[in-house]
């Protein structure tokens, strides 16, 4: 099968890695040196050394996933982690230097090149990323995806790619000669028989990026089945609607979700008593050391709330846990003590969150009391959001597999939470799902460490409520 041109646009996403590893290297040394003859510290050409701040950078850019191709590197949000993360490189490489390498190391000669190193360097690799995903953005867009099943469960994914900002062209295609798989396909979506779709590859007038099989399309004809093989050995890769999802955006679409999905491989490494052993220790460790240095805010807001209203500091609700087992969560009050009542969720501009509590939220202070439950192991400092026990009862009646985030203790802050808005509806929660059962399935410490960069640029920008 002739594929012109289609094994560019696979190997793409590896050459921009190779790319950006080597600027890095070469902006990091370069700026390191600059920084320390200017300074009067380094005399020749430093190298070396120069392996903690570059693994530590390393690191950190690829939490925040500034290595991926397909990470929208012109938007504020990524413009505002890379800065996070590479200051907090800067503070490993701090750390590593002066604490954990002995005397004598080169880089101990002054902390102020270190620093100043680090911030010429954020401006400078974020500029490149710039250029790079500009070029990516232009090589993209003669490319489509084709959507290989059913019209309208292609009309689900062209909605889900414009809700996920995915605004590549969407083909639908179907298999043999039935008009009616056309049926319920949006207008704006060109349909065509894979027949023609196959012929467009061959003669190079249809560029495709990827090609995606609905739920409904499991059992393919052996003939399909064979040629879609065969795109794949030329650079076309075939996706299930459920691994897109986690390829693309991260998440696991819950209309591919069954009572069965949750014996497949990925989600035992969550619960082996290796991982949750140094999980909680880890927990232990930082929910102490964050509330003994979190206790002068602590202290702040209680007197700001009792100013304000005279009512208790401290709010308490019951949310359920692992296994579903029941806790009170403790978190500082944000609304007025007669709230309980009326809505069950917070809406923008809701009149029963106090002017303090307003702050608290955006800058998401009122969590930090539930330190206190990561301590006594109600919690862990990373997992799905514990929800109030009135609600679950009505998700786990309204949303298939909703129990399926109780497999893993709930967290101050999760996948869900740095990546979708705070959750005031049904919809929401489905959404929210998604999200949770991704991180379910994916657990590692290094999804755990990005997490973590995420929810400081979260606070920091007030994302959420």
């Amino acid at each position: 099968m002739n594929v012109p041109n289609q094994v560019f646009r696979q190997r793409s996403g590896r050459k921009t890695l190779v790319v950006l590893v080597a600027l890095d290297t070469l902006a990091t040394v370069a700026v390191f040196n600059l920084v320390g003859h200017f300074r009067g510290v380094i005399e020749g050409f430093l190298l070396w050394p120069l392996l903690a701040p570059l693994a530590a950078l390393f690191f950190a850019i690829y939490l925040i996933d500034g290595y991926r191709s397909r990470t929208d590197m012109m938007s504020l949000d990524y413009t505002n982690q890379h800065a996070i993360a590479l200051v907090c490189a800067m503070l490993a490489t701090l750390l590593l230097t002066f604490v954990f390498l002995p005397s004598g190391f080169e880089l101990q000669s002054s902390r102020t090149v270190i620093a100043l190193s680090f911030l010429v360097i954020i401006p400078l690799t974020l500029s490149y990323r710039r250029v790079l995903h500009e070029r990516s953005i232009a090589a993209r867009s003669g490319f489509n995806f084709v959507f290989l099943g059913p019209g309208s469960s292609c009309r689900a994914f062209r909605e889900e790619c414009r809700a996920m900002s995915t605004w590549q062209p969407v083909i639908h295609s179907w298999s043999g000669g039935a008009q009616s798989e056309a049926a319920g396909t949006p207008g704006e979506v060109l349909s065509q028989p894979f027949s023609e779709v196959l012929d467009g590859i061959s003669r190079g007038s249809l560029a495709v990026e990827a090609i995606v099989l609905s739920e409904a399309s499991k059992e393919l004809d052996a003939e399909v089945a064979q040629q879609l093989v065969q795109l794949h050995f030329h650079g076309i890769p075939t996706y299930t609607s459920e691994l897109f999802h986690q390829v693309y955006w991260q998440k696991v679409p819950l209309r591919g979700v069954s009572p069965s999905w949750l014996f497949q491989e990925g989600f035992q490494i969550a619960r082996e008593p290796v991982f949750e052993r140094a999980k909680r220790m880890i927990d232990v460790v930082l929910s102490l050391l964050g509330l003994v240095l979190a206790s002068p805010i602590l202290l702040a807001a209680a007197i700001a709330i009792k100013i304000e209203d005279r009512g208790p500091v401290f709010f308490f609700q019951n949310r359920v846990g692992m296994s579903r087992e029941t806790f009170r969560a403790v978190k500082l009050r944000s609304m007025r003590t007669d709230s309980a009542k009326a809505d069950l969720y917070t809406r923008p501009g809701d009149d029963r969150v106090t002017r303090v509590g307003n702050f608290l939220r955006l800058t998401h202070l009122d969590e930090l009391p539930q330190l206190w439950n990561v301590l006594r192991g109600d919690m862990s400092l990373i997992g799905p959001r514990p929800e109030w026990d009135r609600l679950v009862d009505d998700y786990e009646r309204q949303i298939p597999c909703y129990n399926f985030r109780h497999l893993v203790k709930p967290g101050i802050t999760g996948w869900a939470q740095v990546n979708y808005h705070y959750g005031a509806s049904l919809d929401d929660t489905v959404r929210k799902l998604e999200y949770d059962l991704y991180y379910i399935r994916n657990f590692s410490f290094t999804l755990d460490a990005s997490i973590i960069i995420k929810t400081v640029h979260v606070m920091l920008f007030g994302k959420g409520r």
